[in-house]
């Protein structure tokens, strides 16, 4: 929920937007969908953009209790190609914040593209502004097990220290 929540926001105020459902025993799937969709907005109403995010995190327990059974255990298990397509095709939920959703909540193994990653890589002239996500993720996913010290452009950036190995 709190990937739903820090779409374009600061994650201070998704904390607050998160104690409110803690407190209120609303973090699981079955209790956010039976609230109504006012006092669903209402509580993530510190986060920004409620009202958007209130129908976003209904859509996102929706998929839970449909694909899951309502049980975000299931993301660890389920074949990861199939799962992040349907996350992807949950409204509201793009390549970022399904992403996360994988990496955190269900301790899979991807890569999460966000716009720092993005500026990182274009400064250093590795990918070409506007790049997408997509594009960017089968990049560095190509390349991450494959450390190239040697040609690294960010090697004048460790002050003449030598690289270690990773």
């Amino acid at each position: 929920m709190g990937a739903i929540l820090a779409q374009h926001t600061a994650w201070e105020n998704v904390e607050r937007a998160l104690r409110a459902l803690r407190a209120r025993r609303l973090l699981v799937p079955r209790r956010l969908a039976a609230l109504a969709p006012v006092a669903r907005a209402g509580l993530i109403r510190p986060a920004g953009t409620y009202r958007v995010k209130a129908r976003r995190l209904r859509w996102f327990v929706d998929f839970v209790q449909a694909r899951l059974g309502g049980r975000m255990a299931r993301l660890r298990w389920e074949e990861l190609g199939g799962l992040r397509a349907a996350l992807l095709a949950v409204p509201g939920l793009g390549p970022e914040t399904a992403d996360t959703i994988l990496l955190y909540a269900g301790r899979r193994p991807v890569f999460v593209v966000d716009a720092y990653l993005r500026r990182v890589l274009a400064r250093h002239r590795l990918i070409a502004p506007g790049t997408s996500s997509e594009a960017v993720r089968a990049l560095v996913e190509a390349h991450r097990t494959r450390p190239r010290c040697r040609g690294c452009p960010l090697r004048r950036d460790l002050h003449g220290r030598p690289p270690r190995a990773i």
